[in-house]
């Protein structure tokens, strides 16, 4: 059954769906940043333990999102999603009830792995039940909606996890996907690709999934010991697998990565400026709760609520910036949106106890929102510009897919930072130089984004 050729009650069954589906994923992710502090002491987990309860989520997520579209086109597109739903649902239980930080490492990898099903096929569904002319409106709900809960995601998280409990922040989940499921059982028709092409290539998944492991287990045990032998060979052959990767892409009859859009100049350089971009973002998110909190003394609904003004700036800037990109072109404000983000990474390294609030976080976090709130838009547009429109879905998966990675390589990175402080991966009172370098390492990153930004065409 079509879904366009639906009742309006099933499209808006649809969009609801979507939205809430989307929202679990966000609210869990931006949620977490600020209880991972208190899940570190309480469980208790060791500093890489910790990284890995983030790490793992991603590494499952980024690797294996481009296969769950892919998968929904050819299987169905409610049935894959529902699967994602009740993934997420019983891993979400999973972490909730945790004892041990490993049990809780492989619930979130477990999460990963249900995210990655039911964020791709929440907007395919979207956009086969809506038509041409009512499309773009459903897909601003549902992204004004994603907006809301991303900026949502902290304040609540600091509040269960301080009210309640850390366990919360997963328990939460179990109502929202129990009204999801019974939705898409009762109202949304199943939907599918009617052409689809070639064998899932499975092959593709699972070299990416096992080279970005090594890639980031290599980089998190160099914050050890960075001349550590056993760490330097994990990332080689990490990287020596993602390049079987790229070549058996270029033989797959349905790869994950079609690798003919980076046949595009413009693909390719906002690729480069995505991964950049989000690698300091994501970095930034996951040291800075730590750094409130176990150096400044902040609560955890306080740490949430301190991160706020960069989530709301980002959400009410992007519409901003996408209407005057579409006056000015994307090259001077992806230039403007890195530069600027790039003054509020530097702004966070001078965070350090006693540090008062008003002249040193707010200023960071308003900063950090308004470039993130030029550049984000922009950056959507120009990745959707950049493809054929036949490829737009493609282009907008594996660009979804960079940002992931760069923040799962990040955190291990600047964790590298860190520990050469003289210190573990995680800011510390002995140590509190490792965090400034950290942020003065995002900082870096996106500048280069913003020398990327400058290689667009100034008509772009």
């Amino acid at each position: 059954m079509s879904l366009e050729s639906s009742s309006p009650r099933a499209r808006t069954a649809v969009l609801v769906a979507a939205i809430v589906a989307s929202s679990m994923s966000y609210i869990d992710s931006t949620a977490l940043t600020v209880a991972l502090p208190v899940i570190k002491a309480k469980l208790p987990a060791g500093d890489a333990q910790a990284q890995w309860i983030i790490e793992g989520y991603l590494l499952s997520l980024s690797a294996l999102i481009l296969i769950g579209g892919a998968l929904g086109d050819r299987y169905g597109r409610r049935r894959l999603f529902a699967l994602g739903i009740w993934i997420f649902g019983l891993s979400s239980v999973a972490c909730a009830v945790a004892m041990q930080a490993e049990f809780l490492i492989v619930a979130r990898c477990v999460q990963g792995v249900g995210a990655a099903l039911m964020i791709p096929e929440s907007l395919a569904l979207i956009t086969a039940a809506y038509d041409a002319r009512t499309r773009g409106r459903a897909i601003g709900i549902w992204a004004a909606a994603s907006a809301i809960t991303m900026a949502a995601g902290p304040v609540l998280g600091g509040w269960l996890t301080q009210t309640f409990s850390w366990r919360w922040v997963f328990w939460i989940n179990i109502p929202l996907a129990i009204g999801v499921l019974c939705l898409v059982y009762l109202r949304v028709p199943e939907n599918r690709a009617e052409n689809v092409g070639g064998k899932p290539d499975l092959v593709g998944s699972a070299l990416v999934t096992v080279a970005l492991g090594l890639i980031v287990a290599g980089l998190m045990q160099m914050q050890q010991r960075l001349s550590d032998p056993s760490a330097l060979w994990l990332f080689i052959v990490g990287v020596v697998l993602f390049a079987a990767f790229v070549f058996a892409e270029r033989r797959a009859s349905a790869p994950i990565v079609p690798l003919r859009l980076f046949a595009s100049r413009r693909f390719t350089i906002a690729s480069i400026y995505t991964f950049l971009l989000y690698a300091a973002l994501g970095g930034a998110l996951f040291f800075v709760p730590f750094e409130l909190q176990h150096i400044m003394g902040y609560t955890p609904l306080g740490a949430g609520l301190a991160l706020l003004p960069t989530i709301a700036l980002i959400a009410a800037g992007s519409p901003v910036s996408g209407a005057l990109a579409t006056r000015t072109g994307t090259r001077l404000p992806l230039i403007a949106g890195a530069g600027i983000s790039a003054l509020g990474f530097g702004l966070f390294a001078k965070l350090g106890y006693g540090a008062p609030y008003a002249t040193s976080v707010l200023p960071a976090t308003i900063v950090l929102g308004v470039g993130l709130g030029v550049a984000v838009a922009p950056l959507v547009t120009t990745v959707m510009g950049a493809a054929d429109a036949d490829e737009v879905g493609a282009a907008s998966g594996v660009n979804n897919s960079i940002s992931r990675i760069g923040n799962l390589v990040a955190i291990a990175v600047l964790g590298i930072v860190i520990a050469a402080s003289g210190g573990g991966p995680l800011p510390t009172p002995q140590h509190p130089e490792g965090f400034g370098h950290a942020m003065l390492g995002a900082a870096a990153m996106a500048l280069l984004a913003a020398s990327a930004a400058t290689l667009f065409p100034r008509v772009s």
